[in-house]
């Protein structure tokens, strides 16, 4: 039997003045990853069915997009290790819709690298919400 040793989960919010499916529809775009995580992609190209290859410049990382629309799912992960990444969830809210990102963090990642990553979220789901509303 396998261990397990859970992360540290954390988790943000932001309402949307737009239709759940809208939400959706955009996050589940690759191609928009740069206008709202400028800090994790300015670059982005296709490389096979749902795995794209992003990067800031000379880095470059693969990811798997994974999208359930019908369930407001899309997940941003590593192609290489696919529980590690962006998981975001896109409810109705009222008239409008509740986007939630959801981070994993090793048990012993430093609490303040922890707060400057969940600042981007922060920065990231207002990027999108500024997108869609638009």
């Amino acid at each position: 039997m396998t261990s397990f040793e859970p992360g540290r989960a954390e988790t943000r919010t932001i309402s949307v003045a737009a239709a759940p499916a809208q939400v959706v529809d955009y996050l589940a775009d690759p191609r928009h990853i740069p206008d709202w995580a400028p800090d994790f992609a300015t670059v982005i190209n296709h490389e096979h069915n749902n795995i794209w290859r992003v990067g800031t410049g000379a880095d470059a990382r693969r990811i798997l997009v994974r999208v359930a629309p019908e369930q407001g799912v899309v997940d941003v992960v590593s192609a290489d290790a696919p529980n590690l990444g962006l998981f975001a969830r896109v409810l109705p809210n009222m008239t409008g819709a509740e986007l939630i990102f959801s981070l994993f963090f090793p048990a012993d990642t430093d609490p303040q690298a922890v707060d400057a990553q969940m600042a981007v979220v922060d920065r990231e789901l207002r990027a999108v919400r500024e997108q869609v509303e638009a």
